[in-house]
C-alpha cells in the first residue's frame, strides 16, 4: 500500500513515526503546506518515507501528487476545514480515503440549540453514492474518537449486548502542562469548533436534536488512576455516525473540559476570537481563531512537560446477552510519559494516530473492506482490537454496576 498523508502536524508525525516502528506500508509520502514540517515528521523513519509540499485547499495539485506518487489511499491527518477538497480530490483520482474528522457543521440559523441545521458528515454522506458506484471505500472518522470509541460500539453490539439503551463516549484526562496557565493538548482550533458549536444527541423515535453548549454535566468516574471527572456534552462525529450501523436508543458524546478550559472557551466566544471570518489588523487580514492558535503552545511540542494520562472510551448501557441490566466503559489509556519515552510523541496525539495506521494495515490485509463511505462501526471489530493489542496498546473493558453512573 502507498499511502499519501496530508498533515505533518501532532498527529501526521506520530502516524509517520508509528507506521515506521511498526513496519507497516510499502511508502508513504507525508505533505504539508510547510515542508520542513513534513521533513520534519519524516526525519529518521527510513527510505520509505518522503516529505511533499502541499496546499490541503488546492484539490488539483492533491490529485496530482497522488497520481505522482502512485498512491492507494489518502490519509487526511489535517483540521476539518480541509475535509472537503481532500475527499474530493480522493474520489476523483480512484483512491481510497481515510479521515479522522468530518465535514464541518453550520448551527440552524434559527433554532441552533434544539434543531440540527447541516450537521458533521453532511457534505460527505451527499457523495457517499459516488464513492459506491466507483467501488471506492472512504472511511471516515477513524481516529481515536471518533474511530476506535465506534470500533467499542460495535463490539459491544455484537457481543455484550442483546439491546443497547445508551451508547456513550466519554473522554477524560488528568494531563498537567508545566509552565503554562492554559496549554490544550490538542488543536485549539479544533477545539474550539466542537465544543462552542451546538452539541448534538440521538434518540430513537426522535433523531438527532442539538442542546445549548456543555449541557447536561455529569461526573464519569474514568479507569486507569484518572476518577471522576465532570462531563458535558460536545458535538462529535459518533453521534453521527454510530446510529446508522449500531442499534441504541440513544448516543451522546459527553467531554471532561473542567470548569476552568470551559470559562476559557467561553472568554474566547464572548470576545469572538472563535470566529474564523477574516479581519483587518494592521492591512493584514487574519482569522480571530488562526491567531489564538498562533498564541498557544503547539500541543505536538508540550509532551516533554506534560504528564498524566488521557482516557477515551464508550460507556454503553442495556441488556446483557443473557437477558439481565449490563453496563461497561470500554476504553484506552495512554500514559504520556511512556507515549514520549517509546514513539517521542505525546499521549493525546498519538493515541489518535495509531488508528488509523492500525485501519489501514487491516484493509491492506483484507480483515477490513467495504466500498461506499463507511464509519468506522461498519465494520468487524475484533481484528482491529486483536491487532491494537499485539501492538502494545492493550484496551480495556470496565464493568459497572448498572444505574450506579450519574
Amino acid at each position: 500500500m502507498r499511502v499519501l498523508l496530508v498533515g505533518a502536524g501532532g498527529v501526521g508525525t506520530a502516524i509517520a513515526r508509528t507506521a515506521s516502528r511498526w513496519n507497516l506500508f510499502e511508502a508513504m509520502v507525508v505533505a504539508d503546506h510547510d515542508p520542513a514540517r513534513a521533513q520534519r515528521a519524516v526525519a529518521g523513519a527510513g527510505p520509505r518515507f518522503t516529505a511533499a509540499a502541499l496546499d490541503a485547499s488546492d484539490e488539483k495539485a492533491v490529485s496530482q501528487l497522488l497520481e505522482a506518487e502512485r498512491c492507494d489511499v489518502l490519509l487526511n491527518a489535517v483540521d476539518p476545514r480541509f475535509v472537503m477538497p481532500l475527499f474530493r480530490a480522493a474520489l476523483a483520482s480512484g483512491v481510497n480515503y481515510l479521515d479522522m474528522a468530518m465535514s464541518l457543521s453550520h448551527p440552524h440559523p434559527d433554532d441552533p440549540f434544539a434543531t440540527p441545521g447541516v450537521k458533521l458528515g453532511d457534505e460527505q454522506f451527499a457523495l457517499a453514492g459516488e464513492w459506491e458506484s466507483k467501488g471506492l471505500l472512504a472511511l471516515v472518522g477513524m481516529g481515536v474518537e471518533p474511530g476506535l470509541s465506534d470500533v467499542f460500539a460495535r463490539y459491544a453490539a455484537d457481543h455484550l449486548f442483546s439491546s443497547i439503551d445508551e451508547v456513550g463516549v466519554r473522554d477524560g484526562a488528568n494531563l498537567v502542562v508545566e509552565g503554562y496557565e492554559f496549554a490544550p493538548t490538542f488543536s485549539i482550533w479544533t477545539t474550539i469548533e466542537e465544543c462552542l458549536n451546538p452539541p448534538i444527541i440521538y434518540e430513537r423515535g426522535r433523531g438527532w436534536y442539538t442542546t445549548p453548549p456543555f449541557s447536561e454535566p455529569e461526573v464519569f468516574d474514568f479507569p486507569a488512576g484518572i476518577g471522576p471527572v465532570e462531563c458535558v456534552n460536545v458535538e462529535h462525529e459518533e453521534v453521527l455516525l454510530m446510529p446508522r450501523w449500531v442499534d441504541a436508543k440513544r448516543v451522546t458524546f459527553k467531554y471532561g473540559l473542567g470548569d476552568e478550559f470551559i470559562g476559557v472557551l467561553k472568554t474566547i466566544h464572548m470576545l469572538g476570537l472563535d470566529s474564523t471570518k477574516l479581519v483587518s489588523v494592521g492591512g493584514e487580514k487574519v482569522s480571530p481563531r488562526d491567531v489564538v492558535a498562533a498564541c498557544l503552545p503547539d500541543p505536538a511540542e508540550i509532551g516533554d512537560i506534560m504528564h498524566g494520562v488521557t482516557c477515551a472510551g464508550t460507556w454503553v448501557t442495556g441488556t446483557g446477552k443473557d437477558g439481565s441490566p449490563r453496563e461497561v466503559y470500554l476504553y484506552h489509556a495512554a500514559d504520556n510519559d511512556w507515549c514520549m519515552s517509546e514513539y517521542d510523541s505525546q499521549a493525546v496525539v498519538w493515541q489518535t494516530a495509531i488508528n488509523p495506521a492500525l485501519a489501514l494495515e487491516l484493509i491492506e490485509s483484507g480483515a477490513w473492506s467495504g466500498v461506499g463511505l463507511l464509519g468506522p462501526e461498519a465494520l468487524p471489530s475484533e481484528p482491529f482490537l486483536d491487532l491494537l493489542a499485539d501492538c502494545g496498546a492493550p484496551w480495556g473493558l470496565d464493568e459497572r454496576k448498572p444505574g450506579a453512573t450519574v
